[in-house]
Formats: C-alpha cells, structure tokens, sequence
C-alpha cells in the first residue's frame, strides 16, 4: 500500500503558542519547515484567557520579540485592552498585560504562518516519532504519511490523550471540542520517553448580555498605551479601548461549592492529573482558602465582535447545575445565560529531568521539546520555549552550537533552568520571585539584554540592531554626563526644589544625584541642564532607571559575576559520577539522571547540596588534565 513521504529539515508537532514560535524561528532561519496541527482553525488558539501578558510574563514577552519573535507584534495588532500592572512598584515588576481579541489573534498568526518562506501547514495528527540508532529521522501520520526530518520539535500543548471534564461528564477531545491527539503518546513511551498526567482548568463563558454591569467595578486600560514589540511604532497602537469589569463571590457562593464539592471530579478521584497551583480553580480556593469570605472575579470581553465574556478566577470543574447555582449568586450575574461551561482538562505531558538546557532529548539527538508538553502552563510560557527549541532545532540542522540563555541572561532561562533542573510536580508558572536578578532582567530592558543574540543568530534584522546599539551607547554617554555635570545651590534651583517637596541643597550637586530623588526624574531637572539632547521615551526611561537604580544593579551584577564562574565550569559530556567516591548516593543518582552540563546548574538540583558541590570541584580540578 502506498503512502505519501516528503522530506523536511525540521518537522513541528502542534501550531499553538510554543509551535508557531518554533515553526516560525526554524522557518525565518532558512530551514524547510513544517508544522502539524490537529487543526489549521486552532493555530494560536487561546482556549482559556483571552490575554497576553502580566506579572512576569509580560518580561517573557518582551524576551520573545527581543530574540525575533512574534507574540508581542501579534498582540500589538489584535489588542483590545492594555495596562501596565505594578505602577506603583518598582521598575523590576512593571509587567505589560493585554486582552486579545481572540479570533483576531489566531486569524493574524496564521496569515503570519501561511506567508512565512520555508514554512508548510499541514492538518493532520502525528501518530509516532521515527528514531534510528539514538536520533530522530522523522514523523508517521495517522494516515500513514511519512515526513523524514533532521529534527523535530513537540509543542503538543494538552492535547495528548486529552480529556475535557466537568461533573460526571467526561469527553475525550481537546480544548473547546477540538480532536484530541490520541496515538503519538504510545511512541513516546516505546522509544523511552518518560510521562505523566498534568490538568489545567477554564471558566465558564457567558452572554454579555445576561450581566448587569451596574453591579461590578469598571477596569479601563492605560490612557497612553505601550506596545510590546520593540518594533512596534507607539503611536500605531493609541486607540479606544474595551472595558473589563471586576466583581466577587460571596459566602453565598462559597456555601454551593461546599455543598456540592463531593460532586466535583476534582474530588471525587475523577481527575487523576496535577493541576497548577498558581492557577486554581474556585473550588480549590474555597477549599484551601476557608477563611476567606470573598474571591476577584473578573469579567472581560472575548473580542471586538462577540457577546462572550471571560470569568477570570472562576475555572471550575463542577456539574452544569452547580455552575449555573454558583455564578448567578455573584453581583451582577444573578441573569446569567453560560455560553460555554467551565471544565478541567487532563492531558498527557513529560516527567522531568529528560531535556538539557537547549530543550532537546538527552536520549533522542535532534528531537526537541517546547510548551506544556515540557509541565508548564500559560501561553507565554509555552511561546517562549518554542522560539528556543525552534531555534535550536534550526541550529541542529545547521551543526551550529545550541542557543542557551543563562538565569542572569533572561527571564527565559530562568523558566528553561527551572523546567530541566528542578523536580516540578505541577504545572509550572513564571513568577517574578523566581529571578535572583529580577532588577537586572526588567522588561523594558530586553532589547538591550537579548537583541544581540537575536541579530547574531538570524532573527532580528541589522536596522532593528543598529538602533540597539545606538541605544546603549546613548544611554551610558548620557548617564556619564548627568554624574559629572555640576550645579550649585543658587536660588534658582533651591525654589524649585522646595516647589515640588524636595529637600533644598546644602552644597552642589550633580544632575544625577537629583535624579536619584524620588520625586525627580531625567525631565524634571531639565530646565537646569543647559546640555540637555531632546531624547526619545524609551531612552529617557533607562536613563532614569539606571540612575535611580544604580547601587542596586552594581550589587545585582556583582552577583551575577559570581553565578558565572559556576555556569563556566563545564561539566564533560557522559561525566561517569560513581568515580567521585566522596559524593552521597542520592547526588550520584540525581546527577546522572539530570546530566547538568556545569557545576552552576548541578547546584541547582534538588538533593544535590553544597558539600556535594565541593566534593565534584574539587574531583575536577584534581583530575581536569587527565
């Protein structure tokens, strides 16, 4: 029986966030790509909330675009609501958040797909990977189909044996009633790949029409919008904007959850998978947070031509009668009409420990992996990994060494470092308490952090690079002005001073040191700056930043220079731990499971500790020339 057998450099399982990353970097990156989905109307599909961005994963998006990526210009097109959360903190959490409008965001990444040179998209589901001899050759279809490839890339999101469940009703699809894939788990475990089972949840959606507004509190977006691609020109995205809207359960609420929470799967031993912690769903919380009388709810609008509306914070998997009992108790949706209802979904996913830092297989040459398929949850998350997997994959084709980003390089390679070292038991979110250098690794400092690498590897242009340099040298040339211009306490400046609640002077001063006043900035001080260069926004914002900021960065960077010296010392390739007699059983077995490629990330690893650490030091120096 004959069958159809093309031949690609580089073969993507899944078109969501983390394949269109991969697929789009492999492509852009002159190898012959192509992307499978079960799907082509699920290409970027937002199955749960309808935005982009937040606490931490507005750095991860903005760390994306800085590498060549495409979320932040996708969002930037497709944006219906913007805010910056966090103002009222330091510059190290400010993170960029949006609400998409979800149809738009999907049809926008796929014209971006279907007009990519080298990329092919194809609907159908893979059902085996092809390995010989320890290395990927290519995919098998469910029809039949052979596609031989010199690496692969699996971003197969919740999709594998995926199940969608609430009450006693369990449906064996994917999100939103898509096919799920069934068959490509089966050849994972043939050819050694380890797995487990993780859940995530969604609320219920509802008619807009069915919730009186009057009852909740109005969210509107920022005045003045900021996009996040650094391409992206600002004024492009000025426009009116969609209102979101915040309410809260009550006791009432709470006391149906408790009466009915026998009912739930996620309690009955229905559910068998892990659920993220950081996510949970109202049951959870009601459970696990008893003594609070109220949760956030927030209501926010699917799109720009859709009744639909999101109930953040009000995922659940409980029966269809108690959701309808549970949401009409909350202010303002007493009405209700549920378009879609809430429910948990289980899918298959890896165990930890099986990828290096680069995301490919330690067991498998050439086959990488990206997305929730590797234990993470959200859409940044997953987009991030894919543009480094689809990266390396590209890389691999074209014997070129692996892109990794180091935990003091990106918020990136602090969520890839987490991922392959550490023992994670549930889905894993991005959280700005995750970085040690959260200062260092601020979102609006990314171009300048990652662009380099972008545009050294391929995927950021020389125009878009040249503004970067010109950027840095502007900022350091400023900064080093701003230290060494003087200015006296005359009356002119103390009147100022005393004008805005600032200390007046003693003795002079520098233009700097005022800027490191609270309630000064780069534009504040300027009608003393006789020098002064008009600058533009994004200039000025990391003038201010670096300068206010100073003694905390230098200290920050002192640490960073110490953190190196252990990411610098490599650790060989098939390192044999059992000839390191001093080293405890438990660090042996855990080193040679994980494989860490230097002492930094083998410091990392739980139940390895620092007398281990000392002990392989110094079994390497000793023996470092043999």
């Amino acid at each position: 029986m004959a069958h159809v057998e093309e031949k690609y450099d580089v073969v993507i399982i899944g078109a969501g966030h983390a394949g269109c990353e991969a697929a789009l970097a492999s492509a852009r990156l002159g190898n012959n790509t192509i992307v499978f989905t079960v799907s082509v109307d699920s290409i970027a599909l937002m199955p749960c909330n309808p935005n982009i961005g937040g606490t931490s994963k507005g750095h991860l998006v903005r760390e994306i675009d800085a590498l060549g990526g495409e979320m932040g210009k996708n969002i930037d097109k497709t944006f219906i609501q913007s805010k910056m959360l966090n103002k009222s903190k330091g510059p190290a959490v400010h993170s960029l958040r949006a609400q998409a409008d979800k149809q738009e965001y999907t049809r926008e990444m796929r014209k971006t797909l279907e007009n990519t040179d080298n990329l092919t998209i194809r609907q159908a589901e893979v059902a085996e990977i092809l390995v010989e001899d320890g290395k990927i050759t290519g995919v098998k279809t469910a029809s039949g189909a052979v596609y031989y490839a010199k690496a692969v890339v699996l971003a197969t999101g919740v999709y594998l044996k995926a199940k969608c469940i609430y009450g006693d009703i369990c449906q064996y699809t994917g999100p939103n009633g898509l096919m799920a894939a069934n068959l490509l788990t089966d050849s994972l475990i043939k050819n050694g790949i380890k797995m487990r089972r993780f859940k995530t949840g969604t609320p219920a959606r509802v008619d807009k029409r069915s919730i009186d507004f009057s009852k909740m509190e109005e969210q509107f977006g920022d005045k003045k919008v900021v996009p996040f691609s650094f391409e992206t020109d600002s004024e492009s995205v000025q426009k009116e904007q969609i209102s979101c809207w915040l309410t809260y359960t009550n006791e009432e609420t709470h006391k149906i959850i408790r009466d009915n929470i026998n009912r739930s799967p996620l309690f009955s031993g229905m559910i068998e998978g892990t659920g993220p912690r950081y996510c949970p769903s109202i049951e959870d919380k009601v459970v696990k947070f008893a003594d609070k009388n109220r949760h956030q709810v927030f209501i926010e609008p699917e799109g720009m031509y859709t009744n639909e509306m999101y109930l953040g914070g009000m995922s659940s998997s409980l029966p269809e009668d108690v959701q309808y009992a549970m949401y009409k108790t909350v202010p303002g949706l007493e009405n209700v009409k549920i378009v879609r209802n809430a429910y948990a979904i289980e899918y298959d996913c890896i165990e930890y420990g099986q990828l290096l830092p680069s995301l490919e297989f330690k067991n498998i040459s050439g086959l990488f992996s990206a997305g929730q398929f590797n234990g993470s949850s959200g859409y940044e998350e997953a987009a991030a990994q894919g543009i480094i997997a689809g990266i390396n994959a590209a890389r691999k084709v074209q014997g070129k060494e692996m892109l990794v980003l180091d935990r003091s390089q990106a918020y990136i390679g602090v969520l890839i470092d987490d991922l392959v070292t550490k023992e994670s038991h549930e889905p894993y979110r991005m959280m700005t308490s995750r970085a040690e250098y959260r200062l260092l690794l601020r979102q609006d400092n990314a171009d300048l952090r990652l662009s380099k690498i972008g545009y050294e590897i391929g995927l950021i242009s020389k125009e878009r690079y040249d503004y970067v340099c010109y950027k840095e040298k502007v900022i350091k040339e400023e900064i080093e002005r701003l230290n060494k211009y003087a200015i006296g306490a005359n009356k002119k400046v103390q009147e100022f001073l005393v004008s805005v609640g600032s200390t007046p002077l003693k003795t002079g001063t520098t233009l700097a040191e005022l800027i490191r006043r609270p309630e000064l900035d780069y534009q504040k001080i300027s009608h003393f700056d006789d020098e002064k260069k008009d600058l533009p926004e994004d200039i000025v914002e990391q003038i201010n930043i670096n300068i206010k900021y100073d003694g905390y960065i230098s200290r920050q960077m002192k640490q960073v220079a110490q953190f190196k010296k252990l990411e610098n010392k490599k650790i060989p390739e098939n390192f044999d731990y059992t000839l390191v007699s001093s080293l405890r059983k438990e660090a042996v077995q855990k080193l040679t499971l994980y494989k860490p490629i230097n002492i930094g990330q083998a410091s990392r690893i739980s139940g390895v500790s620092p007398a281990d650490i000392s002990v392989l030091l110094i079994y390497m120096e000793q023996h470092k020339n043999k």
